[in-house]
């Protein structure tokens, strides 16, 4: 069993563990049995059931799947993965799970966008040294954030891409280029519309960080402003509307969709290993 202590008792993350492990012994399966039947190493799979580390949303389809849970194993996931961010960006993220509009005006390319090659590479750029473990982690965490685009009732989400997050490179031309695609196959999918800000559009109002507005289904509404280190959450009506207004300025100094869209292709193309 995932040893308990009072720091993890009360954790998602735990319970999924713990889980994890009741299913497997339930089942009568090794570890190397569930791996042949899941395709994921033997080890990998251990740890999950430790704790030690927080799997992918594949991973846990896969598992569902094995063990004939019906989704119960995604649905603990969900919650996991919130232990892996900090308490203000958990409750942005809470908040996320819930919105049916998303709007962001983002100056990197946000994590609701990014390949797991390009995320690994922006997360282990800080000049804090990351144990590969700690990456992983933090990959995976990212990476589960795009669940809510899967969705059969997923939400609609508008991104206005500053033109700075389509101007600086991944280090491996192989792995920009693939993040660039993945950002062109986003801006035809029929919940996401991307547009791009160009430099030509000057200075603005959110030039200090990125932003994303959220809409609930009961028309309540929150702001989430993201800077390199830090974020803040406000729900405050006049605040929020405050940042929509800004937000709006921007979409009508941005290239139309269909202009967006013919300029992040032609970068596709401009960028080819």
């Amino acid at each position: 069993m995932v040893e308990k202590n009072s720091e993890n008792e009360d954790s998602a993350r735990w319970v999924l563990a713990c889980e994890l492990r009741r299913l497997r012994e339930a089942s009568g399966k090794s570890l190397a049995q569930l791996a042949e039947d899941t395709n994921y190493d033997r080890t990998y799979l251990n740890r999950l059931e430790t704790g030690e580390r927080l799997s992918k949303l594949p991973v846990m389809e896969a598992l569902d799947r094995a063990y004939g849970t019906a989704g119960l194993l995604v649905r603990l996931w969900k919650l996991a993965r919130l232990d892996a961010f900090k308490d203000k960006y958990r409750l942005f993220m809470q908040h996320e799970a819930k919105a049916t509009i998303l709007h962001s005006y983002a100056i990197s390319v946000p994590g609701l966008l990014q390949t797991e090659d390009f995320a690994r590479v922006v997360l282990s750029s800080s000049p804090t040294p990351i144990s590969t473990d700690e990456l992983e982690e933090a990959v995976a965490a990212r990476l589960g954030r795009q669940e809510l685009l899967q969705r059969d009732r997923s939400p609609s989400v508008r991104i206005i891409l500053d033109e700075s997050a389509l101007r600086r490179p991944a280090p491996d031309p192989a792995v920009w280029h693939a993040q660039l695609v993945r950002i062109a196959e986003a801006a035809k999918t029929q919940n996401v519309a991307i547009q791009v800000l160009p430099f030509a559009a000057a200075v603005h109002s959110l030039m200090g960080g990125s932003l994303w507005l959220l809409w609930m289904a009961d028309g309540s509404a929150v702001a989430y402003l993201e800077g390199n280190k830090s974020g803040e959450l406000l729900d405050e009506p006049g605040e929020v509307e405050r940042y929509r207004l800004s937000y709006d300025q921007l979409r009508d100094a941005a290239l139309s969709p269909r202009d967006s869209a013919a300029f992040i292709e032609r970068l596709v193309e401009d960028n080819r290993p």
